[in-house]
């Protein structure tokens, strides 16, 4: 029994911890932060890709 109980412990703390980090991620709009820093980048890359149609 103390070994249930310790799996399903860690499993809510898995879970808590999961739910804390979205949260935060939420809370501070950190993905849209983060994207925006990787977006020069893309840009660039993208930019120079070759093109199969010309306008």
């Amino acid at each position: 029994m103390k070994k249930v109980g310790k799996i399903l412990a860690w499993v809510f703390g898995a879970i808590f911890a999961l739910f804390v980090g979205t949260f935060t991620i939420y809370f501070f709009n950190l993905d849209m932060k983060a994207v925006a820093l990787v977006e020069p980048f893309l840009q660039k890359w993208y930019d120079n890709l070759p093109r199969k149609q010309t306008v």
